[in-house]
């Protein structure tokens, strides 16, 4: 009998460690991208004994803020050093759609600009203290799903990729072939904003560059799914959806703890 209940405890605590957030601890955290100062927000595991692995998280349209950040901490309990970048600068915080749109706009149109934002960040996340930087992942929100992707295609050295309801679309498709990692998408299948041609066509890109890739599809999702700050009417094309929140999270949590230990090998 002790043995058994022995047993059934050893089997508890090994299903909830799984689950248990680790202690964290954050802060902000100043870089710059030439003369350009981003403030970024930065959290890991408190008390880090050995180099962890990284997430490199960017941030939606209106810029770095709580959203992220919370996300950011929720990656860190899971045991990984996580850096919500800035691309838009220092204090640049949209206000409005209109304005982050008109913003979001001007880094899509010039993809040499988004990319090189993007590398800031990862530059000094690789070199944080108590980083693994032969083991870094890069995900993003939304306008920063497209900015993940960009950077996977400028050859950045990342064991993976994610994008959670994020546009697909690139200029430069056949920059795929320098894409280093695997490749997950997260995506609200009735997402007007990002529609099945564009989709259809990063199939494609993916194919014909040979990458490891995936596409999870999220029933009755729209754009921005995962945030709760989107609000709760799906007619308006972005809409929070708890489900497919937590279904993307959990999925993107498997992914990340499967490409690192793979690159780990």
């Amino acid at each position: 009998m002790l043995k058994r209940m022995l047993l059934g405890l050893s089997l508890s605590l090994v299903m909830a460690g799984s689950t248990l957030a680790v202690p964290i601890t954050s802060r902000s955290i100043e870089y710059s991208d030439g003369n350009i100062v981003m403030e970024g927000f930065y959290a890991c595991p408190a008390n880090v004994k050995k180099p962890v692995p990284g997430i490199l998280l960017v941030h939606a349209w209106k810029g770095l803020g709580d959203y992220e950040k919370s996300r950011a901490k929720e990656m860190a309990e899971w045991g990984y050093a996580v850096l919500a970048v800035d691309i838009y600068g220092k204090g640049v915080r949209p206000q409005t759609t209109q304005e982050a749109g008109t913003l979001a706009t001007l880094y899509k149109k010039d993809r040499t600009l988004m990319r090189a934002r993007a590398k800031s960040g990862l530059d000094l996340l690789i070199n944080l203290p108590n980083v693994d930087s032969s083991r870094i992942v890069a995900t993003g929100f939304c306008f920063g799903g497209c900015v993940a992707l960009e950077l996977a295609r400028s050859g950045a050295p990342l064991a993976g990729v994610a994008s959670f309801h994020g546009s697909l679309d690139t200029p430069t498709p056949a920059d795929a072939k320098n894409i280093r990692g695997s490749v997950l998408v997260m995506h609200g299948a009735d997402d007007p904003f990002v529609p099945e041609e564009q989709v259809a066509a990063f199939k494609n890109e993916m194919k014909d560059a040979q990458v490891d890739w995936q596409i999870l599809y999220l029933g009755n999702a729209v754009h921005a799914f995962s945030d709760p700050g989107a609000g709760n009417n799906p007619q308006s094309g972005a809409a929070y959806n708890p489900l497919a929140a937590k279904r993307s999270m959990a999925e993107f949590h498997d992914f990340v703890d499967d490409v690192v230990s793979r690159s780990n090998k």
